[in-house]
């Protein structure tokens, strides 16, 4: 008969947390964790259950569970609900009361120790660590009184983390057509570069940046221009994101005619993403050169693409990627444009 006893006691105490509704109902269970949205209970008899945090009244648990509040403090002790506030008794501070709607986390003692261990990942992630990003693939055919074939790729990884983000990327297009029975190339450039931005703070930051560029019809071989600056976090939320940035660049120019120059440029630049549901997203990129070893001159480069994930790892996607040149070598245009759509696989680690 003891022992029936001592059993359970112990499975009470396993299940000892107590979660109150709006509409009167008690659930006993164990507190996992929670948000400003949810809060997950494991329960003997149903599994782990998913309750809205806004029919929420109280909450008592034996504890230790860890609280997060708006004021970056984390408290940590046993809960329980008094007046509408959550009392937590911690062995070091006595009792602290937090009001509901100031709790931006609840966590038992496993689910803190992941949460703390992916916070020290970011902090300091091993070079290999964080890589995510996608690969652009389109291609289109004609056959019949003509043969074409236009194929574009374009490709990111970006290692982002608290403290700093590298960034790589490359983009190109090649078409071809054969019409009156001699193939030739009628579109061929090549664009990429890799860019580090290092966080001083929440808001702001510093970058530098290298970008390569060749475009067989701008007669253009090389582009080679570096550039460094400091940058502003304006939004940093989870839905949208927008940066602006501010420095000095050179621009090394080699063409085939045979002309080369160099210049020194401003670079003024903002860079913007929303996502507007969980599969429709869109990025825009606008960077503005103006020319200051040649005034009047200026460079302009524009990105952006709309993307819907049909799966995690594959989506479609629409590109536009842009480039002004202000004083072309004779007889070229300023602007070429570039119009991708196709599959994006998508990728991390």
């Amino acid at each position: 008969m003891k022992t029936i006893l001592v059993s359970l006691l112990l499975v009470s105490s396993a299940w000892a947390d107590q979660v109150t509704l709006k509409n009167g109902d008690s659930v006993n269970g164990s507190i996992l964790k929670s948000d400003t949205k949810t809060l997950q209970l494991k329960t003997e008899y149903a599994g782990t259950l998913t309750i809205q945090w806004d029919q929420i009244t109280a909450i008592t648990a034996a504890g230790p569970l860890y609280l997060g509040l708006s004021d970056g403090q984390t408290v940590i002790g046993a809960v329980e609900t008094v007046g509408g506030k959550f009392n937590v008794k911690t062995q070091t501070a006595g009792v602290v009361s937090a009001a509901k709607d100031v709790v931006q986390f609840i966590r038992n003692e496993d689910e803190q120790k992941a949460a703390q261990a992916e916070i020290d990942h970011y902090r300091s992630p091993r070079l290999v660590d964080l890589w995510t990003g996608f690969l652009d693939l389109g291609y289109a055919a004609n056959r019949g009184n003509s043969s074409t074939d236009t194929f574009t790729l374009s490709t990111i990884a970006n290692r982002a983390s608290t403290r700093d983000k590298i960034e790589v990327h490359y983009t190109s297009i090649f078409a071809a057509s054969d019409i009156t029975g001699s193939r030739q190339t009628t579109a061929n450039s090549k664009r990429g570069g890799v860019s580090y931005n290092l966080n001083l703070n929440k808001k702001a930051f510093v970058f530098g940046l290298v970008d390569l560029e060749t475009d067989q019809f701008q007669s253009l071989d090389l582009r080679f221009a570096p550039a460094g600056g400091g940058g502003y976090h304006a939004i940093a939320t989870m839905p949208t994101q927008l940066d602006f940035r501010v420095g000095a660049a050179a621009n090394r120019e080699f063409f085939s005619t045979g002309l080369n120059r160099t210049s020194a440029e401003v670079l003024l630049g903002q860079q913007f993403t929303h996502k507007f549901s969980e599969r429709t997203s869109v990025q825009e990129q606008l960077v503005y050169f103006p020319n200051v070893s040649d005034t009047g001159n200026y460079r302009v480069n524009f990105d952006t693409s709309a993307v819907t994930a049909v799966r995690r790892w594959f989506s479609w996607q629409f590109t536009v990627s842009d480039r002004f040149l202000s004083d072309p070598v004779p007889g070229r245009k300023q602007n070429d444009v570039l119009f991708s759509t196709g599959v994006r696989l998508n990728f991390t680690k």
